[in-house]
């Protein structure tokens, strides 16, 4: 890779600011080691760096950007070639006076590019410039596939408090049927408490089981991205280091968001491209050398007393200099280069686009964030004054002021105001660190995984950049993700310790 384009890579780590927010945003991961058959959030963004297969792709797939650059190298190193012909002449001319009955030959060429109008050179710059882009996209593919971890771990999160809240409630409301009817049988209430109470009833089971798909559900998504049954999820950590203003989220956010740094480098090496297009206009120079080997297998005689000639193998070489010089191609080197310069045009939009979308969305992280934190403020109230509403109205009913009905719609309002809070809190935390994801700082550098040696694309990219042996081969490649048809069919059990 250029010392150009590694400075390129990393003008985003000059922002200190950024370097602590990510070295804070580790340590707040840095939990304390979950008890047996519990995961916590850090072994849930471990299974998914190790074992998704989405990511997974995405490393093989820069693997194959890697292999460009030696493929952009090839024409500008020398090259040798062999060919071996026999020939058996079955029938001759009959005014041949040395006609062979039979040949072998073999010739060996080797050729040295010397010069060729800057198209090696152009195109070796466009293909390390992609590697620097294709390193980018994964590093984006690995904040995307830890935004869909913390996703599917808060929605198991949320989804067992809402069962959770909805099975008490119908316990709730059983034990209000119960005490309904018994009340009914002495004249206390009339049919008609009963059969609201009965109605409410079938209402709360059936949000319950609704409740207990979407666990289902939730946990099924679990296991697809992290690649394992969720276990007790532990409560997530805090998330540090989140900006104070909008404005300071999209400047780090174009520092280091890692889709845009991607967008610049693909309109760089679109720029390449054009240059090594005009390349096709312009001399080419090489030099060459050629060996040949001939063989007439004792066939080659005079034709006036057939006498076999005394020479019959023999060797020939050549060596010059070739220089090409186009002249009339047909407009193909002009269509090349208006073709190259409209992709470079198009690259440069696309550019401009990504940014745009960058602002966009970590402007609308940032009021998602924000918003979600006051909405749990809020329902914390709703939930405080809900519970003091439903303990006031029992009271009452006590004396008489107070229908059963009230209690009805006291309990569903506070089960209402839980759920909204529970569905808040995870709101809050997803927004948070998509905002984090957004600014490029939610990839595996910045999350202080100790899940085992992190993937370093510019391993393999040192390792096959420079390779020039024709025979050289990776292993056959072998899947390295997970699969997941061996865990079981999820249910809707939750653990009994987790609270409403």
């Amino acid at each position: 890779m250029t010392k150009t384009g590694r400075d390129r890579a990393g003008r985003a780590s000059a922002w200190q600011r950024a370097a602590l927010l990510g070295s804070a945003f580790g340590s707040a991961l840095a939990v304390p080691a979950a008890p047996a058959l519990a995961d916590d959030l850090r072994e849930a963004l471990v299974g998914a760096y190790n074992t998704n297969p989405t990511l997974q792709a995405a490393r093989a797939n820069q693997r194959a950007t890697d292999a460009g650059v030696a493929a952009a190298k090839a024409p500008g190193l020398p090259s040798l070639a062999g060919t071996a012909t026999y020939t058996e002449f079955v029938k001759n001319s009959p005014v041949s006076f040395t006609a062979p009955a039979r040949v072998l030959v073999g010739e060996v060429n080797a050729g040295v590019p010397v010069y060729s109008g800057g198209s090696v050179r152009n195109s070796v710059h466009a293909a390390e410039t992609r590697v620097l882009a294709g390193q980018a996209s994964l590093r984006g593919t690995e904040s995307g596939v830890f935004s869909q971890t913390v996703a599917a771990y808060m929605d198991v999160i949320r989804d067992q408090a809402i069962v959770g809240l909805n099975r008490s409630n119908v316990q709730v409301l059983e034990v209000n049927l119960k005490a309904t009817s018994d009340r009914f049988e002495i004249g206390d209430v009339t049919r008609t408490d009963v059969a609201q109470s009965n109605s409410r009833l079938a209402l709360a089971r059936g949000q319950l089981r609704q409740a207990e798909a979407n666990l289902v559900t939730s946990r099924e998504t679990y296991i697809q991205v992290v690649g394992k049954v969720p276990a007790d999820l532990e409560a997530p950590p805090p998330l540090p280091g989140l900006p104070a203003t909008p404005d300071d989220a999209v400047q780090i956010a174009l520092a280091n968001n890692p889709d845009l740094q991607a967008a610049q480098e693909q309109s760089k090496a679109a720029g390449f491209d054009t240059k090594a297009a005009g390349a096709s206009r312009l001399p080419k120079l090489s030099l060459f050398a050629t060996g040949d080997y001939y063989n007439y297998v004792n066939s080659l005689k005079f034709a006036e007393n057939n006498q076999v000639v005394s020479v019959q193998p023999y060797t020939t070489a050549q060596a010059g200099v070739r220089a090409t010089i186009p002249l009339f191609q047909g407009g193909l080197p002009a269509a090349q280069i208006r073709q190259a310069q409209a992709r470079e045009g198009a690259a440069l939009e696309q550019e401009i686009g990504v940014e745009r979308q960058v602002i966009a969305t970590v402007r609308a992280a940032y009021s998602s964030w924000k918003a979600a934190n006051d909405v749990i403020t809020m329902n914390q109230t709703a939930v405080d004054a809900a519970a003091l509403s439903l303990e006031g109205v029992r009271a009452e009913n006590t004396v008489g002021n107070r229908t059963i009905l009230d209690i009805l719609n006291a309990e569903q309002e506070l089960l209402n105001a839980q759920v909204q809070l529970v569905t808040a809190r995870r709101n809050a935390y997803v927004a948070g660190f998509n905002l984090l994801s957004a600014m490029g700082k939610a990839q595996a550098k910045d999350l202080g995984l100790d899940g085992g040696v992190l993937y370093d694309p510019e391993v393999n990219y040192d390792r096959v950049r420079n390779n020039i042996w024709d025979w050289a081969h990776d292993p056959a490649p072998v899947a390295q993700s997970t699969r997941t048809v061996d865990t079981p069919a999820q249910d809707a059990t939750i653990p009994s310790q987790t609270a409403p």
